[in-house]
């Protein structure tokens, strides 16, 4: 590369780290970092330290050893993790020097026009001065892009192939444009199961030294529903504000509804009058503090739990 050519390449990399925080450079703290929320402490670092996907990972794997990582678009529910995995493939890919060579934005935020025209366009534009191969782009929460900011995409992804990767993540794919669905190899991220996420945090308990009953666990997995980013902040939130985390704990932290109360509602609507029920049931939505929603959603788990006659479910 002639001296001139390296030096344009540098100023327009310097320019782009110069730009606003919305744009720069990912950075990522220290994981052993005792103030950091687990969430952060405790995202896995490398391919291997991923809980579940492994049919996702192992493929994943197997584009970057060959050299030949397609664009990729990953897709589901919050907490499965999708970030995590790009940011373990990041590392893979270049090593200690990862942080340079990737960009990560948050599409909530860095959602319009400009930002494709400008911040992206630079970064994917420019080749890497001292290493060879390309750069990676990770665009985050992409589902919140407006269609014309998708649309100007596709373009810039066709156009610097050469010289970058996009990776798409969402958590509803319908969002995303086909024509840019077309141009990334998709992967679906579903809810992880259960004994993924018990497994993940029986290691974080023992490493916290957190003091937790068998009711507290069942109940913090149940609430988790499959998302291992919830079921972190519930348990850090519970082991903050009590002794020993159990039942109560989980439920008092989260403010969802106490299975017992939930029993004591499902009772009074299928023995009683209706204006009883609905009075018994206004009395302690108002005590507990209930919303609707919730109780609405807990009946309708804690009913299909229940073994009556097809009739009477009716």
């Amino acid at each position: 590369m002639e001296e001139d050519q390296v030096m344009t390449d540098a100023s327009a990399f310097d320019a782009f780290n110069a730009k606003s925080s919305k744009g720069k450079v990912v950075e990522h703290n220290n994981a052993t970092d005792d103030t950091l929320p687990w969430v952060e402490k405790y995202r896995p670092v490398t391919l291997d330290d991923l809980v579940s996907h492994k049919d996702i990972t192992s493929t994943i794997e197997r584009f970057i050893d060959e050299n030949r990582l397609p664009h990729m678009l990953l897709y589901g529910p919050p907490g499965t993790g999708k970030t995590s995995t790009i940011l373990a493939c990041a590392r893979k890919l270049y090593g200690p020097m990862w942080k340079s060579m990737t960009m990560e934005l948050n599409a909530s935020d860095d959602r319009g026009i400009d930002v494709v025209r400008e911040q992206i366009k630079n970064f994917a534009s420019t080749k890497k001065i001292f290493s060879s191969g390309f750069k990676l782009i990770i665009l985050d929460e992409a589902d919140m892009m407006t269609q014309t900011a998708q649309n100007a995409l596709r373009r810039v992804v066709e156009k610097y192939t050469k010289n970058v990767r996009f990776c798409i993540i969402c958590n509803y794919v319908s969002k995303i444009i086909p024509a840019l669905q077309s141009r990334c190899t998709r992967f679906r991220f579903g809810p992880l199961e259960l004994s993924q996420v018990d497994s993940r945090l029986d290691h974080i308990i023992q490493n916290e030294g957190v003091k937790i009953t068998d009711e507290g666990r069942k109940a913090l997995l149940q609430l988790s529903k499959g998302d291992m980013r919830r079921a972190l902040n519930i348990l850090q939130a519970c082991h903050a504000g009590y002794e020993v985390v159990d039942e109560d704990a989980v439920y008092n932290c989260t403010g969802n509804p106490h299975p017992a109360d939930i029993e004591t509602i499902v009772n009074s609507m299928l023995t009683e009058d209706f204006t009883t029920a609905y009075s018994n049931i206004s009395h302690l939505k108002t005590i507990k503090g209930m919303a609707l929603q919730d109780i609405l959603t807990e009946v309708y788990n804690y009913l299909e739990l229940i073994d009556m006659p097809a009739n009477a479910r009716v």
